[in-house]
């Protein structure tokens, strides 16, 4: 009997030690300590206000440009100082349409000059290049007959072509032309041809089914799906005519943002050259967000990007 009394207290013993240690095992968290201080840094990025940041941060960037120039200005007496410049830019743009002789003419001639040209160039890339891709991406047979010549024609210069152009047209202007084409179509067609064969297989085997017609293939199921593919492409292209006709500008003459800043650089009046640089910089940028917000109107959010 002993004995059993024994193991019960025994037992109510460890039972009340494991009681306890529950206890304490359950004992409320206090949750009123003071939290952590948030570090500054984190406070002042968490109250700026979005849209001031992007306000700041570009005109910060800008003021850092100009001081690099006004550094470099001051170390070289031949280099224009920003305000000399700023100078030249508002007696430059008080009449940028003057016409005083073919050869001397205001710099809004030579702007609207070089986008004539880069608009047939390109015009005529796109009219060629988008329907080629289509083709190279729908059927393998010209894939493989294409392939070759892409590759090795893709990473020609397009001022190797010049020359070509010269000897074929006779003429400065259409060379020019034949350069922004050769340069603008490569990036199309092959955008489109990648586009084309990355459309899924489940649409043309439905298509398949349906017995649709090679017309309704193209417009009802390839070109919605290639889309972003070929505006990533004209995207590129426009880039990269707009490159090439300063630089064909230069070597053929005549009338365009080139050639004058070729003309600039012969009577060493250096400020108009940076400002023709500022404003060929200028003209490609609208250009790229002109064709920015035409992919966000047409396509999905993949182009915004």
């Amino acid at each position: 009997m002993s004995a059993t009394m024994d193991t019960a207290a025994n037992a109510n013993r460890q039972a009340a030690i494991m009681d306890n240690a529950g206890h304490k095992a359950e004992a409320p968290v206090d949750t009123t300590a003071a939290p952590r201080p948030m570090p500054n840094a984190v406070k002042r990025r968490s109250t700026m206000p979005l849209w001031l940041m992007q306000i700041v941060a570009p005109l910060l960037g800008l003021a850092f440009l100009v001081l690099v120039w006004q550094v470099i200005a001051m170390n070289n007496t031949q280099f224009p100082t920003p305000l000399l410049t700023l100078q030249e830019a508002l007696k430059l743009f008080s009449d940028p349409f003057y016409r005083n002789s073919p050869n001397d003419q205001g710099i809004g001639w030579n702007i609207l000059a070089s986008l004539q040209r880069v608009g047939v160039g390109f015009g005529l890339a796109a009219l060629v290049g988008i329907p080629l891709g289509f083709m190279i991406g729908r059927f393998k047979f010209l894939s493989s007959m294409f392939g070759p010549i892409i590759s090795l024609l893709k990473p020609v210069s397009p001022l190797a072509w010049l020359p070509i152009g010269l000897l074929v047209f006779k003429s400065a202007n259409p060379a020019a032309i034949w350069s922004i084409f050769i340069c603008s179509i490569w990036p199309m067609v092959i955008n489109t041809a990648v586009g084309v064969q990355r459309v899924p297989q489940d649409y043309m085997n439905v298509a398949r089914v349906l017995n649709l017609s090679e017309w309704k293939i193209i417009t009802k199921i390839l070109f919605p799906s290639v889309l972003p593919y070929m505006l990533t492409g004209v995207r590129l292209s426009i880039g990269t005519a707009w490159l090439v006709i300063v630089a064909a500008e230069m070597l053929t003459g005549g009338v365009g943002i080139g050639f004058w800043v070729w003309d600039e650089w012969n009577n060493l009046n250096v400020p108009h050259i940076i400002i023709a640089i500022v404003v060929i910089g200028v003209v490609g940028l609208l250009l790229e967000q002109l064709l920015v917000a035409l992919a966000k109107a047409f396509t999905y959010e993949q182009v915004a990007s």
